[in-house]
């Protein structure tokens, strides 16, 4: 039974995955640089930003990488304009879970900025007990996110599940010893997530709403 549910936010609570694409491609170009397709830009979601651009662009220079983290920031704060929103019932699916007993909590790899910036515009801050961000620890897939979070709560986890969109998620949640449910409607695919040791890969979030009520949540501190 899970009394911990800590969720992945870009493109496992939010539908941000083009939004993230389409700076990323704007900053390559602004500082001249090939810029990379949709699907390899989508790919990295969920690293944090140092790691991402590494991964897209191992051979740049620090200098250079540091002038697209910067660019790429711009873009999504100022200057791309691309929608961005909750995955459909998202926001009554979380407090439908709260209402459980079960402890809410985040592991993202946005930085505390961006993740504060959301819920400055959304309301949502007040349904998690915790969150964790990129910058502030060790990037996904290492496991240090969640275990300061199963720190701070005190939950087992054996009683913890981590709920992502990708394979780095899943791959988090083994290094951690938790479970992990993967979100077959964000980044990576279902193939992919259950290569990854998901427990279960769902389609919605209503889906992953039902799973988690169906008697697998309980009470974090009965």
């Amino acid at each position: 039974m899970y009394q911990l549910i800590i969720f992945d936010w870009d493109g496992t609570l939010m539908d941000s995955a083009q939004k993230i694409a389409n700076c990323l491609k704007a900053a390559a170009r602004e500082v001249g640089i090939d810029e990379p397709s949709d699907q390899q830009a989508k790919n990295i979601i969920g690293l944090g930003l140092a790691e991402a651009m590494h991964s897209l662009f191992p051979n740049l220079t620090e200098t250079r990488n540091r002038q697209l983290i910067d660019a790429y920031k711009h873009q999504f704060v100022v200057a791309d304009q691309t929608q961005q929103g909750l995955f459909q019932g998202v926001e009554q699916g979380l407090q439908v879970l709260v209402e459980s007993g079960a402890l809410l909590a985040v592991a993202t790899g946005k930085a505390r900025a961006g993740l504060q910036r959301v819920f400055s515009e959304i309301d949502l801050e007040h349904l998690f007990v915790a969150s964790r961000c990129a910058d502030e620890t060790r990037s996904k897939p290492h496991p240090q996110m969640l275990l300061e979070l199963l720190d701070y709560t005190a939950i087992d986890p054996k009683n913890t599940i981590m709920v992502g969109d990708t394979t780095y998620d899943m791959d988090m949640a083994k290094n951690a010893g938790v479970h992990g449910l993967g979100a077959a409607y964000g980044v990576h695919d279902e193939v992919a997530l259950r290569a990854a040791q998901a427990v279960e890969v769902l389609h919605s979030f209503s889906d992953i709403q039902q799973w988690l009520l169906n008697q697998r949540t309980q009470a974090a501190y009965d």
